[in-house]
């Protein structure tokens, strides 16, 4: 069975040699380490469903990214992308809603610069952004509990607003969650994963803690789509 190091490796040498010529050459080693990454990440959605059934039926390609970068607008030519990655939600990757997200990339100047996991929703459209702030207003104790729950994960604030957003009290205990612009858990991922011979079961587990979290930001993300 195909480690995760064993996928990150092959994505190393390809940042080093990020060219059409070397991946041509190299292109059936890449097509057999996606389809292991492709064969992680269907069981990872199977696990994922049992823990979240809010997801509903997905594919791998309802999840998964391709390789090759969109180089039109981009000073950065470099036709492919070093991390293979799949984010697992309700109705698929481009559906807005939030859940679970895996990145596997070299340490390096790529998009992140390391492996991760992360779980919740990045990047919400102002229309879910807003509902998800309404639901921490009325009910910000259970948020709270389920950001603290998810023990070894980091609240992502990196993008947070310097003052609470007009409409929200400033006197809130939650008015730090108020000024989030993404509601996102995020964690390393070290050799105990990247190394195992199977990596699945110990994602799994990994993600458990964060399936509440989910659940209310979903509550409130299906809101913004239906009713608001």
């Amino acid at each position: 069975m195909t480690t995760l190091r064993q996928i990150l490796e092959f994505l190393d040498r390809l940042r080093v040699n990020n060219n059409r010529e070397w991946f041509n050459a190299n292109k059936a080693e890449y097509l057999a380490r996606q389809a292991e990454f492709n064969g992680i990440v269907e069981r990872l959605i199977a696990g994922l469903q049992s823990q979240d059934p809010a997801l509903g039926m997905l594919s791998v390609r309802d999840c998964t990214y391709r390789i090759y970068r969109d180089t039109r607008f981009s000073p950065d030519k470099t036709p492919y992308k070093t991390h293979m990655s799949a984010y697992i939600c309700p109705h698929g990757r481009k559906s807005g809603y939030a859940g679970y997200y895996l990145h596997i990339e070299p340490v390096g100047d790529g998009l992140l610069g390391r492996s991760i996991l992360a779980s919740g929703a990045h990047c919400p459209e102002p229309k879910p952004l807003l509902s998800m702030r309404e639901e921490i207003l009325d009910n910000g104790a259970e948020f709270h509990r389920c950001v603290t729950e998810a023990e070894g994960w980091i609240l992502d604030c990196e993008r947070a607003l310097k003052r609470v957003p007009k409409g929200f009290p400033a006197e809130s205990p939650w008015a730090d969650y108020f000024k989030l612009k993404d509601y996102i858990l995020e964690r390393d991922l070290g050799g105990e994963v990247l190394d195992a011979a199977d990596p699945v079961p110990v994602l799994l587990e990994m993600f458990a803690p964060t399936v509440n979290l989910n659940r209310l930001l979903n509550r409130a993300i299906e809101y913004a789509y239906t009713e608001m």
